[in-house]
């Protein structure tokens, strides 16, 4: 009966000092307490030219849902084959030398508004034309757009130059001309597109959007 008290009073006395330790532990200041030995993972860290050329470079939407998404498609498309009829000036293919339009592009626009620039004003001339032809297919196809966007974009930044330069603002906001021709708002709107396009991306129906969601899962399939 003795030794039964005394397992008994042994046991109770356990229970308290666990208790107490216990509790202690709970609400013991966090320094006190015991820390986790796990290592957080550190992701690797993201360059500028990862930016340019990673996955970011094909980021865009991958769907339809949501509004916003379904007016890039034809506006992508129907921008870029413009593009290849503006960059087509005297033939089929880019960069016509020898023709009147290729000529009369260097002789009005080039030489006496960008003669400032190095080199032979031809070289000038059918480098915007390739760019205008090669841009524009791939801004309808929808293949590296940031890049073709951004070329664009310079492109049209010039011709705005160029009007404004030629006629200037046309009494732009309120003010009219007699003919009602706006030159320098076409190439504005353009460029607005074209910096839509470097933000956003080609959006659905596309080759980046292809090549997005497919790096997309494999960065998910190689997550732990």
């Amino acid at each position: 009966m003795q030794l039964l008290s005394r397992q008994s009073l042994l046991l109770s006395l356990s229970t308290v000092v666990w208790l107490i330790t216990g509790q202690t532990q709970a609400f013991a200041p966090q320094w006190q307490r015991p820390r986790s030995t796990t290592i957080p993972r550190m992701a690797p860290k993201e360059t500028t030219w990862d930016r340019i050329t990673g996955p970011k470079l094909f980021k865009t939407v991958t769907n339809w849902q949501g509004i916003h998404a379904v007016p890039l498609v034809p506006l992508r498309i129907l921008t870029g084959l413009l593009m290849i009829h503006h960059g087509s000036e005297g033939g089929t293919l880019p960069a016509n030398a020898g023709t009147a339009e290729f000529q009369g592009f260097v002789d009005f626009v080039v030489r006496p508004y960008f003669g400032f620039l190095p080199g032979p004003s031809e070289v000038w001339a059918a480098l915007h034309d390739y760019v205008e032809f090669g841009g524009g297919i791939l801004l309808a196809l929808g293949f590296l757009t940031r890049p073709a966007a951004l070329s664009l974009l310079i492109t049209m930044m010039g011709a705005v130059y160029f009007h404004l330069s030629a006629t200037g603002a046309q009494g732009f906001p309120l003010g009219h001309v007699p003919n009602f021709s706006y030159d320098f708002e076409e190439p504005t709107l353009y460029a607005l597109i074209f910096l839509l396009f470097w933000f956003n991306g080609a959006g659905p129906l596309s080759i980046d959007s292809i090549v997005y969601q497919q790096i997309s899962q494999e960065e998910n399939a190689s997550e732990p």
